[in-house]
């Protein structure tokens, strides 16, 4: 058996915009390789009702686990909560103990607890909460959909809250060769070699930089022998 599959759904017109920048996604993939969780898709989608029920519904029949980011704040475009709830037929209300964690983080500041702050108590029935130790909303797990927040040190803070849940499989191991050539005279020898190691991955990245055009290739595997002896004959097949 394999490690288990995830995916991911970032959602938020901001981000497919250019008006910001996802970072999300490349700490998600970090912190699933070393668990041994694959990440084998993401999706991005817009603050669209359709879109992301749609997504959820697809992701979620397809792989082991769906993380979500964005959407989940007191504004009126934060509707990913609702759209979760939808995709697997709940309700979905202010929860108590939701409402319980942000009104003492408010009233302990002074802050009044007003109907934009209780929208982000609003839960799906039968959700299990995300601990938030940075902002302290919550957010929640729904089947095997993880929904956080989009703001980075938030979902990372939620990531940290969720892995330890989960159940991984082996770490994904990684070696690297630069290597000095164009694509076009190393494919042949590349190819040969992904045929003998079908269980690893091998991918040429090309570059060019002071005029010199070369790739640096990277196995990658969860069986270090194998990545071992892969890359001891990608050595030989290219000497420095």
């Amino acid at each position: 058996m394999g490690n288990p599959k995830a995916a991911m759904i970032v959602i938020g017109d901001e981000i497919l915009s250019g008006r910001t920048r996802d970072a999300n996604m490349h700490h998600l993939a970090g912190e699933l390789t070393k668990m041994g969780i694959d990440l084998c898709e993401a999706r991005f989608v817009s603050d669209d009702q359709g879109a992301i029920v749609g997504a959820v519904r697809a992701m979620s029949d397809t792989y082991d686990h769906i993380f979500t980011s964005g959407g989940i704040g007191p504004t009126h475009d934060d509707i990913t909560a609702d759209c979760v709830a939808e995709a697997f037929g709940r309700s979905i209300d202010v929860r108590d103990d939701a409402r319980a964690l942000l009104e003492a983080h408010w009233t302990a500041r002074g802050v009044e607890i007003n109907e934009a702050r209780l929208r982000m108590a609003r839960i799906p029935a039968g959700a299990r909460l995300i601990d938030n130790p940075v902002s302290i909303a919550p957010g929640f797990t729904i089947e095997n959909v993880h929904v956080m927040a989009g703001v980075p040190n938030v979902f990372e803070a939620m990531v940290a809250s969720v892995l330890p849940q989960l159940t991984g499989g082996k770490p994904l191991l990684s070696q690297s060769l630069r290597i000095e050539r164009g694509e076009g005279e190393i494919a042949g020898p590349l190819a040969a070699l992904a045929e003998r190691y079908p269980e690893l991955s091998i991918g040429s990245y090309p570059f060019q930089r002071d005029g010199i055009y070369g790739a640096n290739i990277v196995v990658r595997g969860s069986d270090g022998a194998q990545v071992d002896a892969a890359m001891a004959e990608l050595s030989g097949l290219f000497p420095a």
